[in-house]
């Protein structure tokens, strides 16, 4: 589907849509501590470095908790109801939110394997996972 919210492109962001658009997903990389970590900021949060770099993430993680939505919070998404909502912890480390698509949000249960696809919405590829 390609209906519902696009998220904002902005500088601080700018390379992980650039990576989404190439089927890449991407986390921030401290390079004097090694920590990995989303792109909301532009420095490291374990140890305030603002030398950091990007790597490309294998795209698998685990559900940590999830949700399923019943009435959705915006029109453009009232044709997939019901779906999921789910943090998923990659296996570099960070947790992120996000959909489970290609599943009966009732079978997804905590600790499943789950691998990052894309979905196209407007000019932007965004990251959604899938059961492993």
């Amino acid at each position: 589907m390609t209906n519902g919210p696009i998220p904002d492109v902005t500088p601080t962001n700018q390379l992980f849509w650039d990576g989404t658009a190439l089927g890449e997903l991407r986390l921030r990389s401290c390079n004097p501590c090694g920590h990995h970590f989303r792109f909301v900021s532009n420095w490291c949060p374990k140890c305030w470095s603002t030398d950091l770099s990007w790597i490309k993430c294998t795209g698998r993680g685990r559900v940590r908790a999830h949700t399923v939505v019943h009435i959705a919070p915006y029109e453009s998404m009232s044709a997939r109801t019901p779906y999921s909502i789910a943090l998923i912890e990659l296996e570099e480390g960070p947790t992120m939110m996000s959909n489970i698509l290609d599943c009966d949000p009732a079978t997804i249960k905590n600790g499943m394997a789950v691998e990052v696809i894309f979905e196209d919405r407007g000019d932007l590829r965004l990251p959604q996972f899938r059961p492993a």
